[in-house]
């Protein structure tokens, strides 16, 4: 890695494993991202852009965030200027939850909230997320700060304005967020993916996903569900093809 680094000034780092699968584990993806930076490091890279997530804490019990939280901690400690965003849920036309959430709404005719669906999220869209990252490339500061859009909805707000915009609205039924998981677990033998995992549903009921700063993203979720309301959820997005096919 430090010999394919050599020449380059600044690092983009998007690296990390939504669940664990074989031995891409989420634990090793945090090794795996000490070993990049140490190359990085030890390759004369001058700059790290590093995209994180909302709220990491190196005491949470979800592997996820702590990972997460380690990660940060070592880009800040490796002597090279750094920027680290902290996005949440991204939107866009290759997003998983977003696009899923639709694609279940399409087929079905009712969906199944974990919980209440009273806990929160930020979603956030890819470009803006990007034009952050060459906001964080062309800077020489360092500094750690969320990217989230201007929207927050409760879960179910967001189900039912995704239903709303590509005409496929929907009677949303409150389960036992165990239950909600059974059925997803269910489902993806048919789609034979991961469609939702038991970390996933606790972060997004602990609102971990929502941030207490200012929103840096400018594209509403409405907008862009109105541009895109012919093709989202049209087919099913794998994490297990994209990443693992």
């Amino acid at each position: 890695m430090t010999r394919s680094l050599q020449g380059v000034d600044i690092l983009v780092n998007t690296y990390w494993v939504r669940f664990d699968k074989g031995e891409n584990t989420q634990p090793r993806a945090v090794e795996n991202t000490r070993k990049l930076i140490n190359a990085a490091k030890a390759a004369a890279v001058k700059r790290v852009v590093h995209i994180s997530i909302t709220n990491p804490s190196a005491q949470s019990h979800l592997p996820y965030f702590w990972g997460k939280a380690a990660n940060e901690k070592t880009v800040m400690e490796s002597g090279m200027s750094y920027a680290i965003l902290r996005p949440t849920v991204l939107v866009g036309d290759e997003d998983i939850l977003i696009n899923n959430i639709a694609f279940l709404l399409r087929r079905f005719p009712f969906f199944a909230l974990p919980g209440g669906g009273s806990y929160k999220l930020q979603p956030v869209h890819v470009d803006d997320l990007a034009e952050l990252a060459v906001e964080g490339v062309y800077s020489t500061e360092n500094y750690v700060i969320d990217a989230v859009g201007p929207d927050i909805f409760t879960f179910k707000e967001m189900v039912e304005l995704i239903g709303e915009k590509i005409g496929a609205k929907r009677p949303l039924i409150s389960v036992p967020p165990r239950l909600a998981l059974l059925a997803a677990q269910f489902l993806s033998l048919f789609v034979s993916d991961v469609i939702l995992t038991p970390e996933e549903v606790d972060g997004l009921m602990a609102g971990l996903l929502v941030s207490k700063e200012p929103p840096r993203g400018k594209t509403h979720l409405a907008d862009w569900l109105e541009k895109s309301k012919d093709k989202v959820g049209a087919k099913y997005a794998s994490e297990l093809k994209k990443h693992y096919e």
